[in-house]
């Protein structure tokens, strides 16, 4: 029960990661408001998490759910800014801009107003844990994908501004995702999907759950040292 009697925020929450993230928290004893902009209509309803529509990009929405989370629970522990999309895979010159920053409003401004709305409820309750999920691709250099990319940029450099603004009391943390079995990966080429895995050192892709357990790790008290760092899950495709 290593996150027993926290409670936490985990948005893209329907599927891949952010599904197992809120899962695994729920496992291990916290009380988790898991949201996201849909969930499937035959989802299993599961102990000690409580489904909530909820727009990342629009911060009167977060406004409301952490009013709701305070209302109903009087203190947030853990906040895990997860949900993103990919939204295009063209170059800068290529992506429209409708799409461009439909994209940052999304991957961006999502972690903002996360970060933005949740913090005076965490500084009330003595302090908390904000993890970030970026990508490889926050790190590194790819080719097109540009939209995306500098959402994900953009979050590994707030999550460092967040970690030093807020410190001592809460900490702050990125994880960067390799090639994750998600609904998002299964909807790319699968030529370029193998691409990347014969390039991965481990030669696979990992499984959502496999970067669920590094957002528990940052989220519980096991990390009480730990501000301002890029835990990467790649299977060593950045260290080539």
């Amino acid at each position: 029960m290593r996150l027993n009697g926290k409670i936490a925020v985990v948005t893209g929450a329907a599927s891949g990661i952010g599904r197992a993230i809120s899962e695994l928290f729920a496992e291990e004893g916290a009380v988790v408001y898991a949201t996201d902009i849909v969930f499937p209509e035959k989802s299993a309803q599961l102990k000690n998490i409580i489904r909530i529509q909820h727009d990342v990009s629009d911060e009167d929405q977060w406004r409301a759910l952490v009013a709701r989370v305070e209302a109903e629970q009087g203190r947030l522990s853990v906040l895990v800014n997860n949900a993103g999309i990919v939204g295009s895979y063209e170059a800068i010159d290529c992506v429209s801009m409708e799409t461009y920053l439909r994209v940052v409003a999304v991957n961006q401004h999502g972690p903002f107003f996360g970060i933005r709305t949740c913090v005076p409820l965490m500084k009330k309750s003595g302090g908390g844990s904000i993890v970030n999920i970026s990508s490889i691709w926050g790190l590194i250099g790819a080719v097109g994908v540009a939209a995306y990319q500098a959402s994900k940029g953009a979050v590994t450099c707030m999550t460092k501004n967040a970690a030093l603004t807020y410190a001592p009391l809460i900490r702050a943390n990125s994880i960067h995702p390799g090639i994750i079995r998600t609904a998002i990966i299964e909807r790319q080429d699968p030529a370029m999907n193998q691409v990347i895995v014969d390039d991965t050192p481990l030669k696979r892709m990992a499984e959502p759950r496999e970067v669920a357990y590094a957002a528990l790790y940052l989220g519980s008290d096991e990390a009480a040292f730990v501000t301002g760092a890029e835990l990467v899950i790649d299977g060593g495709y950045t260290i080539r």
